[in-house]
């Protein structure tokens, strides 16, 4: 921690080696020396969720350390009364993650009315006041690591009710916790502000990044270029020597990967196997992330084989519409049978184009609107008859050679964005560590006058 903060003048052995030592007047407790009673937990049956009702939280619950009932399930008056017996969170209450997303918590800070399933655990500190004390301590890397290594792992990670109750805080009086608190109430909020401007920042070079590529594809480079009408409602108007052709116009071969390869995945294998979680929002594949298999001979591995050119997009799942450009395989790589293969005619086309022409605001319309309603996903007719604006392929290389160079400009100051906001993240972990084990003394802090000194000053955004 900076040097602006003093420690305390004795310390002792706190015995547990994840607290290290604790000031000489703290106590070291377990969780169940600080509550009310034992730590419950919410029903481990499934209950029959309803369209409106009382408020049903799960792990996903919590975000960010806070509550999130948007999206949330719904359970009956009578199912609550019934789950209530057993377990019910009031205001001043804190929910810990307990399977899965082992370590989450929340505070309650609300007198809504909601109950919750059994991944969540539920905290009831003896003293009100405590509550966020017990908050702001399981964040803190002590008890983590804590939750971490009492977590059995089967299918997933859980951590026991009695485990739970043993985690060992490092627990000054109440009067003390209070001040930790609003210690720690007010310069988190500071370094949240902070990361919630990054995180703007993230979000706007985003938007940007997709108008500088959707303007590029549909207006090409020279802005005194005569236009004219598309025909494509969400291209709008093309320059005048621009065609409008379908994605199976420019392609030699469009395909999708083979089914009931999934129990040909195999540690051993030597080739890749391409799912679409292995692509990202930038055009590129993730070879690195994806599983390995072992590959049959035969017609259904030679169809779907990539080679450096193709142009794969997601066509089923949370991702569809996703689009990559393979470049510089290292490995025999197929895809899976949620992922689309397009094989260009190198002499009509340039694949980057293609990439960029699908990702753009237009290409997004077009699979939005495809797979609007009930329909999920896209079929292979739905992107083979993809609209496309086609300039001469000399013109697709000029205008992907100067996206390259705009778009790395975005992508060095998304960088920077998201390294402070993994630095913001960190020093505020560290904040609360050193805080709730008493490695710093803020029993005599206040409040400064002037608040929030930014840590870094945002670049200002190319405009074009």
């Amino acid at each position: 921690m900076s040097g602006k903060y003093r420690t305390y003048p004795e310390y002792k052995d706190s015995e547990v080696e994840w607290l290290g030592a604790i000031p000489s007047h703290w106590a070291r407790l377990p969780l169940k020396y600080m509550t009310g009673n034992k730590v419950k937990d919410g029903p481990h049956e499934t209950p029959k969720f309803i369209d409106d009702g009382v408020p049903f939280l799960s792990v996903d619950g919590i975000q960010n350390n806070e509550l999130v009932f948007d999206g949330c399930r719904y359970v009956s008056e009578e199912d609550h009364q019934r789950f209530s017996l057993k377990c019910c969170p009031t205001e001043g209450d804190v929910l810990l993650g307990k399977a899965a997303s082992v370590g989450k918590v929340a505070y309650v800070n609300t007198s809504c009315v909601f109950n919750v399933w059994s991944p969540l655990a539920v905290i009831t500190p003896k003293v009100k006041a405590s509550g966020r004390f017990i908050f702001y301590s399981i964040q803190s890397a002590a008890l983590q690591a804590q939750c971490d290594l009492r977590s059995n792992s089967n299918t997933q990670k859980n951590l026991g009710m009695g485990d739970i109750d043993n985690l060992f805080f490092a627990a000054p009086n109440s009067a003390e916790q209070a001040i930790i608190v609003d210690f720690l109430d007010h310069e988190t909020a500071k370094i949240d502000t902070l990361i919630d401007k990054q995180q703007q920042l993230i979000k706007l070079l985003k938007e940007k990044r997709q108008a500088v590529i959707s303007h590029a594809v549909t207006k090409g480079l020279n802005p005194d270029l005569p236009m004219k009408d598309s025909g494509v409602e969400w291209l709008g108007e093309v320059p005048e020597h621009w065609s409008i052709v379908r994605i199976k116009q420019i392609a030699s071969f469009i395909t999708s990967g083979p089914r009931g390869w999934s129990d040909l995945i195999s540690d051993e294998g030597e080739d890749i196997f391409l799912q679409s979680g292995d692509l990202n929002n930038e055009l590129e594949i993730l070879p690195h992330k994806a599983k390995k298999v072992i590959a049959p001979k035969g017609a259904e591995g030679v169809r779907t084989k990539l080679i450096e050119g193709d142009v794969v997009v997601c066509i089923t799942g949370a991702n569809t519409g996703r689009v990559a450009v393979v470049q510089n395989l290292t490995a025999t790589t197929y895809i899976n049978q949620h992922l689309c293969l397009i094989r260009p005619i190198e002499d009509k086309v340039d694949a980057t184009f293609i990439g960029y022409a699908l990702s753009s605001q237009g290409g997004r319309a077009y699979f939005d609107v495809t797979q609007y309603g009930l329909k999920e996903g896209l079929s292979l007719s739905n992107v083979a008859e993809a609209p496309l604006p086609l300039p001469p392929l000399n013109e697709q290389k000029n205008i992907v050679q100067e996206l390259h160079a705009r778009l790395s400009v975005f992508s060095r100051i998304n960088e920077v964005a998201e390294n402070q906001v993994e630095i913001l993240k960190e020093r505020r972990t560290a904040l609360i560590s050193a805080a709730v084990t008493g490695k710093i003394d803020v029993r005599n802090w206040q409040p400064a006058g002037g608040e929030l000194q930014r840590l870094i000053t945002p670049p200002v955004l190319p405009l074009s």
